[in-house]
């Protein structure tokens, strides 16, 4: 039941028909664990803490250096050298004092993940590199944990949501499940400072709509975006019943 404070600060939630009080009490009740604290991860974060979500579990083992600051807009110069997650930590508090936020300075293996998937309502992929993001949908499946998952680099972006907790729907290696260049994408090829902006608010978008069960569903097909034609384009995505992941859900 949320208090007067509560009411208050999230009414223009409440204002919309499609949320209302039982669907921002949804937020606040709900957990979700964000793999990744870089460029994706640090626009899709303040906007969940903002929306009210009640627990963030987040995790990046990386240091911060002068070359995520042309993108990465929440940290600062100051903040060179110190670790993603932690610094995370402290800006999301002063977003949301009431959200409860764990931080995780360290690279998680697939225990750890699954037992955090488990833990969760819902999982944000917002690493950079492609083993990782194989690992957190294995990890997704074993818990059926819904996953937003996004990538960025140069001028393209593309998100997906998969929901393992729901009857035949793909996975991200029914999509993905060749062998792909283990990115260092952004060392390797750049990335266009807005574009890591328009895809995180998007995946951020994406986790709210499925926590509160409202708008089209989104699972089952591919979004990707390119930032120099400022194009949006679907394509589908099925299930494939030999999927060396799912294929034995």
């Amino acid at each position: 039941m949320m208090n007067d404070q509560q009411l208050l600060r999230f009414s223009r939630h409440i204002l919309l028909d499609e949320i209302g009080i039982e669907g921002q009490e949804k937020l606040l009740a709900a957990h979700a664990l964000v793999v990744g604290c870089g460029g994706l991860g640090v626009v899709a974060l303040p906007y969940l803490a903002a929306a009210g979500i009640g627990r963030l579990t987040i995790a990046d083992a990386d240091t911060i250096d002068e070359t995520n600051l042309q993108r990465q807009i929440t940290f600062t110069e100051a903040d060179i050298g110190k670790n993603k997650a932690l610094v995370m930590q402290g800006r999301l508090k002063q977003i949301n004092s009431q959200t409860h936020i764990t931080a995780i300075a360290e690279f998680l293996d697939e225990v750890r993940l699954v037992e955090l998937a488990n833990d969760a309502d819902i999982i944000l992929d917002c690493s950079d590199n492609y083993p990782t993001r194989q690992a957190v949908n294995r990890a997704a499946v074993a818990a059926r944990t819904p996953l937003v998952s996004a990538a960025a680099v140069r001028f393209d972006g593309q998100i997906a949501v998969y929901r393992p907790d729901l009857p035949d729907t793909p996975c991200y290696a029914c999509l993905f499940d060749g062998e792909q260049a283990d990115d260092g994408a952004c060392a390797l090829f750049g990335v266009f400072s807005p574009l890591v902006g328009v895809i995180g608010t998007t995946q951020a978008a994406e986790v709210l709509k499925v926590l509160l069960g409202i708008g089209a569903p989104s699972h089952g097909k591919l979004s990707t975006y390119n930032a120099l034609s400022g194009q949006w384009r679907q394509y589908g995505v099925r299930r494939n019943p030999e999927c060396p992941v799912c294929g034995g859900r």
